[in-house]
Order: structure tokens, then C-alpha cells, then sequence
């Protein structure tokens, strides 16, 4: 504990999150149940066959994090529209890397598609979202970020289960548990698993016996494939269609939850953007837009036509309102980051990188 308590003398002024046993007016740190929460770790970790030398790895020196603390009780309300979202995350430099890892590992991906159904770009656009392609290095080790979470005690449970199932990855897989880092919130590697992800659908990329998502592009790129694969990913089926909508379209329906056939939607005036047929199949989807008033107002295009055209005709006006038909590989999307944004970004970059 030594490491521990030379890190807590540096914390006496600090106060956290209320509740949290931190007390504000002494600077205190409540060492009984920081002792009781490794205590625990030791016997749950026990108990689910963990390596004598994981679990003493885990607990040599574990540290107390306040940033992570305050990341986590200071997460910013997501406020971007989509096309400010859209236009954070899909760039020229993010597809053209995108391109460049297509040519790097031709391979490997062509192995991700045979064995797991799950196309080349579509791999990318997730690895392009989630890591910028490996490029974004995590900071924190996650044997202290979850042991941390935990004595915050707001998700204590969810974290404890997600440092277990670290724990019995690093023993399965022979790997250095105090070397493995994520962000606060404990995703990593390439395509930003948490351990129960890793746990459920890790798989062996690169042939070496063992998983790991962080050092082995293989092992990541299998592991996406093998979760996408059984979330049961359609490679023949697009993702999202981006269309408009008529003026007075009844906006309830725009709720990414209502689905209908594409016949039925054709039907209540959904068009492509340039005013043509949208294509119809036997099959259901949803429709998701952002329809905030500020969004509405960016994206509207309304126009009388009679009134442009100086003209009594009874034109309809326009189709004014841009949203995008949702197919069933987008609520697979979902099921891996439960965002609309996310998942239209995914697809958008994905066809970038056809």
C-alpha cells in the first residue's frame, strides 16, 4: 500500500463527489472501505479462478484517482446537432486514413469478411470512430480507474464486474494486467471494448494463442468482426438511406423506434433528397432526424413554389426536412453505442470507405 498512501497524502484537500467517503471539511479518505473494497476484489476474483499472480499483480500498489472521479461525475450533455456531430467526425483526413489502413491490412481484413461476414469498410469506419485508427493513446491503467470507480460507489457494481472480467482476461491470456490502459471509463484498444465486451466476444486475430485488443491489430480487428457477426450484421444490407421528408409529415413518427415497410413510407411522401422514389423492398425500418428547432431551421428548405414562381398554381411546397431511413444493421449499431448520431456517423464513413 505504499505506492497508495505516498498518492493520498497528495489528496487531503481534494473533496469529491458527496457520498463517496471523502470527507470536504477534513481532506479524510475513508480507508475502511477502500480496504474492504480490495478485500473484495481478492475473494470475488478468487473465486472466479483468476492466477494467483493476476490477482497480486492487480493489488500490489492500486492508486485513487480524483480526475477520473470528476470525469465521471462532470460528463458534458451531449449538445452538438447531427451535422455538427457529422462534421466533427467524419473529415477528409479521417477517411483518407482510412483508405491508407485499407492498403495496410488487405489481408486481415479480407479474413475479418470471410470469417465473420462483416465487410472491410464497415471494420474501418468503427476503427476510424472509435480510435482514429489506433491513434488515440490511452492514459489511464484500468486496474485503478475501475478500483477507483468503485469507491466512488455511484456504479460500484457495473465496475466491479468490469474489473473482474479484466482480471480473468489477463489470466486466461497470459497478459500484464498493469499494462493494459483505456480511457476513465475502461474501453480500450482499437475499437474501445470494456471488459465484458472483450470477456463475451474477444477473439485470436493473429494465431498467437491469446487476446489482446490493444497490441494486436489482428486480435482487434477479429474481435470487432466476432461481435458485430452476433449482433447479426447484414453484409448485403445498407445502414442508413439519407432522404427528406414532406412539410406537414407527421414529425412523431421520426422517432428511430416506428418502423414501417419501405412501401408504407414511400407512401406517406418520403422521397431522396432530390425529390426521386426512394427504393422499396420487403423490409421494415425507422426514420431519424434531428429535430430540434435549431436543426430543423439549418436543414429547412421550404419553398412555395407558387410564390417563387409568382403563379396562383396549387404546387405543394417542397420536401423540406432532411432525416434518414434506419435499416436493421443500424439498431446493431446501436446495441454497440446506443447513439443515433453515432451510428449515421459510422454508416456515413463507412460508404466513404467503399
Amino acid at each position: 500500500m505504499n505506492k497508495f498512501m505516498s498518492r493520498l497524502c497528495g489528496l487531503v484537500a481534494i473533496a469529491l463527489v458527496p457520498g463517496a467517503g471523502m470527507c470536504a471539511d477534513r481532506g479524510c479518505f475513508d480507508m475502511e472501505r477502500w480496504d474492504a473494497i480490495l478485500t473484495d476484489v481478492r475473494t470475488s476474483a478468487t473465486a472466479a479462478g483468476v492466477d494467483a499472480d493476476t490477482i497480486k499483480a492487480t493489488l500490489r500498489s492500486p492508486n485513487f484517482i480524483p480526475s477520473i472521479v470528476r470525469s465521471d461525475a462532470n460528463q458534458s450533455e451531449f449538445k452538438l446537432t447531427l451535422d455538427q456531430y457529422l462534421g466533427r467526425m467524419i473529415n477528409q483526413t479521417r477517411i483518407s486514413n482510412g483508405q491508407k489502413m485499407r492498403t495496410v491490412y488487405p489481408t486481415m481484413l479480407g479474413r475479418v469478411e470471410s470469417t465473420y461476414g462483416v465487410p472491410a469498410h464497415v471494420i474501418l469506419a468503427f476503427w476510424g470512430l472509435e480510435s482514429n485508427y489506433g491513434a488515440v493513446k490511452a492514459r489511464h491503467q484500468l486496474t485503478d480507474a475501475f478500483l477507483t470507480l468503485m469507491y466512488e460507489g455511484r456504479r460500484e457494481t457495473f465496475f466491479k464486474k468490469q474489473l473482474l472480467s479484466l482480471m480473468k482476461t489477463a489470466s486466461k491470456n497470459k497478459l500484464d494486467i498493469n499494462d493494459i490502459h483505456g480511457s476513465w471509463a475502461g474501453a480500450m484498444g482499437h475499437f474501445q471494448f470494456i471488459p465484458t465486451t472483450l470477456e463475451q466476444y474477444g477473439a485470436d486475430g493473429n494465431g498467437d494463442g491469446k487476446i489482446d485488443i490493444i497490441h494486436s491489430v489482428g486480435d482487434a480487428m477479429f474481435s470487432a468482426g466476432n461481435y458485430l457477426n452476433k449482433l447479426g450484421w447484414a453484409p448485403s444490407q445498407r445502414i442508413v438511406r439519407r432522404v427528406t421528408l414532406p412539410a406537414d409529415f407527421d414529425l412523431s413518427l421520426v422517432d428511430g423506434k416506428t418502423r414501417k415497410n419501405l412501401t408504407e413510407w414511400a407512401a406517406m411522401g418520403v422521397t431522396n433528397p432530390d425529390g426521386t422514389p426512394i427504393p422499396v423492398a420487403d423490409m421494415a425500418a425507422g426514420l431519424v432526424a434531428d429535430l430540434r428547432q435549431d436543426a430543423l431551421q439549418e436543414s429547412a428548405t421550404t419553398v412555395d413554389a407558387a410564390s417563387e414562381y409568382g403563379t396562383d398554381t396549387d404546387i405543394a411546397p417542397r420536401p423540406v426536412i432532411v432525416a434518414y431511413l434506419t435499416y436493421p444493421n443500424f439498431y446493431r449499431i446501436k446495441k454497440w453505442n446506443n447513439s443515433n448520431w453515432y451510428a449515421i456517423a459510422v454508416a456515413t464513413l463507412a460508404d466513404e470507405l467503399k
